[in-house]
């Protein structure tokens, strides 16, 4: 539970019918493995003591007698074990039947949940036995124990106050209004639902999206643990369909008909993170709930959960490729509004050869078809300096005639040199000086070119490294149409790929495809033996990190020593920990030194869930300090 992650557990026991006494034997084993796996909440389905398809037999005083017994049996093997239980069971009470959840921890029981909403429906006939439960608490006497009893109830983890439970069951997920609202709103960042589904053509994937939904609209942990093997199949079959989902995202889900147990690793910090973004949460209280308290070891949790090295990017090709096309459109759509409203048919970019200026020159050649402009009225001017190579000279020239636009070439270096000795400036020195002079003197030819033609001048930058500040301040830090200004570097390349990959063009696909494998530089130094000298990620690390730690910060809320935890884990034999934790330190020093670029940025359309624009995402002071975030990480090494 330690950096707010909590396992949690559904579980299906393959039961007997009203067998009470055998059934209370399967869950408490099935209990004992959730234990030995480290499952801090674990969920029974619904009706689980007695069997959900026992039909007039809930009727039955032998039966529910039965089924209490059995309760207390269960309840005694949570003694001594540090997690909370969830178990479903029939409860008479006041001369009515209540089909309830019974929450149990360490021997005791600590309440217990009837479900609101009870289905007279197709196949089901609940309301023949059970009354709708109530939802202000009230008391209930069990064994000489009062037990709190109604839907108002949460259970809160007292030495990890982010840990709030709510429970619903079945049917209460499947309607209008859900418990499992109120219970966000009043402060619960777990929901369990002890369910009974039955199987159907398709509703495995309705049941999916229903539980998808429900976490992502109240931004919370839903833990699913539906009827399976052992339920009566008279009328009916259940899978067992288990899930758990967090803020909109599916973790584990069950094979059906194998009665599979599934695991997953809940992080409360980060859905407290989305809760504290989105400020909906915390309102003046429309009910009246009873919080009872509970608590649990505070330990690591060992974590079944893997985090992808590539959080920007999907790893299904299919999806990959469907965002890939979609973000082209945002960004090309963007820049078209901009066109529009300004009434400009020419455009001004300068073309590398490199990743970035590639991007943005396919992004600007979509906007010109899709505004029907001829693409000669984009200018691509290539800038030769003194770190120029011939590889990237040469893709530069072929990629602007293969894509038709126009191109036209302007040496830097005459100009650069005689600056240079307006200011005093040693060629023979290498320096910062020496570098941001060249990406200076590039800026100030776009502009004036685009002066020159009515042309707005296409900024090439992306979103990692404006987080780096890696970008020359008033040199390619600036333009009048930032396009690649919500992308980042590992998803640059993916979307050239993409254009590669799908434009029909066997000439255009080689040029793309080599603009790949060329080395990321800023080409600012001269070349060695005509091969480029300055590569980026070897001076600033890797994007692949950069971007990683870039997502979990600014999207997931995670402080520093669990984005390294997380990190070790996602890039285990790629990278050697103490390399994750060199750059991490970075990181977080360039983010915080180099705000001042950001806070100055040309405008640009953020195309996902991050964005560092001081106009949107992120409005961070220039001045903020790092050393907060630095001292965890020095307490790691």
């Amino acid at each position: 539970m330690e950096q707010g992650f909590i396992k949690v557990a559904a579980v299906t026991p393959k039961i007997k019918v009203a067998d009470t006494k055998y059934n209370a034997q399967v869950i408490c084993e099935k209990l004992k493995e959730a234990y030995d796996k480290g499952a801090k909440v674990i969920v029974f389905p619904e009706l689980c003591i007695t069997g959900y398809t026992c039909g007039d037999l809930f009727l039955q005083e032998v039966l529910l007698e039965k089924a209490k017994k059995a309760l207390m049996v269960i309840c005694q093997a949570t003694l001594g074990k540090d997690a909370l239980v969830m178990v479903g069971l029939p409860i008479e009470r006041e001369g009515k039947l209540y089909n309830v959840a019974a929450v149990l921890q360490d021997g005791e029981i600590l309440g217990m949940i009837p479900k609101a909403n009870i289905p007279t429906y197709a196949e089901f006939y609940e309301g023949r036995h059970f009354t709708e439960g109530n939802n202000q608490v009230v008391s209930f006497f069990l064994e000489g124990e009062e037990i709190p009893f109604g839907s108002n109830l949460l259970f809160q983890c007292e030495n990890m106050p982010g840990v709030v439970i709510g429970c619903e069951i079945c049917e209460d997920l499947w309607v209008a209004n859900p418990p499992s609202t109120n219970h966000a709103l009043m402060g619960a960042t777990l929901i369990a639902n002890l369910s009974a589904s039955n199987e159907t053509v398709a509703k495995n994937e309705y049941r999916q999206m229903l539980v998808k939904s429900a976490s992502g609209r109240l931004l919370c942990g839903y833990v699913y643990a539906s009827a399976g093997e052992g339920e009566s199949t008279q009328d009916l079959v259940f899978g067992g369909h288990n899930l758990i989902a967090e803020n909109g995202t599916l973790l584990a889900e069950s094979k059906r008909f194998v009665g599979e147990t599934i695991y997953g690793d809940i992080d409360v910090s980060r859905i407290l993170m989305e809760r504290r973004r989105m400020g909906i949460y915390g309102k003046e209280p429309l009910l009246t709930y009873t919080i009872v308290p509970f608590s649990l070891e505070v330990e690591q949790t060992k974590l079944d959960r893997k985090f992808d090295a590539l959080p920007f990017v999907p790893q299904d090709e299919g999806m990959r490729n469907k965002r890939c096309e979609e973000i082209l459109s945002i960004q090309a759509y963007g820049l078209k509004k901009r066109y529009e409203h300004i009434g400009a048919k020419t455009a001004v970019i300068g073309i590398s050869g490199g990743l970035d200026s590639t991007l943005a020159l396919l992004v600007t050649v979509r906007t010109f078809d899709m505004l029907g402009l001829d693409r000669k009225g984009i200018l691509a001017v290539t800038m030769p300096g003194f770190g120029t190579t011939d590889r990237t000279y040469d893709n530069a020239c072929k990629l602007v005639r293969t894509l038709g636009a126009t191109l036209e070439e302007i040496s830097i270096k005459e100009a650069v040199t005689l600056h240079f000795a307006d200011i005093g400036q040693d060629i023979n020195n290498h320096d910062v000086t020496y570098e941001n002079s060249q990406a200076r003197e590039r800026t100030q030819i776009l502009m004036d070119v685009a002066n020159k033609i009515n042309a707005l001048v296409i900024g090439t930058g992306d979103m990692s490294e404006l987080a780096l500040g890696w970008a020359t301040y008033n040199g390619d830090h600036m333009s009048m149409y930032g396009v690649n200004a919500g992308v980042p570097k590992t998803l640059v390349r993916h979307l050239v790929k993409y254009y590669a990959d799908t434009c029909g063009n066997k000439e255009l696909t080689e040029v793309l495809l080599d603009v790949l494998d060329t080395p990321v530089s800023p080409e600012l130094l001269p070349p060695v033996e005509g091969k480029i000298a300055q590569k980026t990620e070897d001076l600033v690390g890797p994007y692949e990190l950069h971007d990683f730690f870039l997502y979990y910060m600014l999207r997931c809320g995670f402080p520093p020593e669990k984005i390294y935890r997380v990190a070790k884990d996602a890039f285990a034999g790629m990278y050697e920990d103490a390399t994750i934790l060199k750059w991490l330190k970075i990181f977080y020093k360039r983010f915080f030194t180099q705000q001042f670029k950001r806070s100055c940025l040309p405008d640009g359309p953020k195309v996902g869930s991050v964005g560092v624009s001081p106009r949107g995402d992120l409005r961070m002071p220039s001045d903020a300090c790092a050393r907060i975030w630095l001292e965890q990480l020095e307490n790691l090494e």
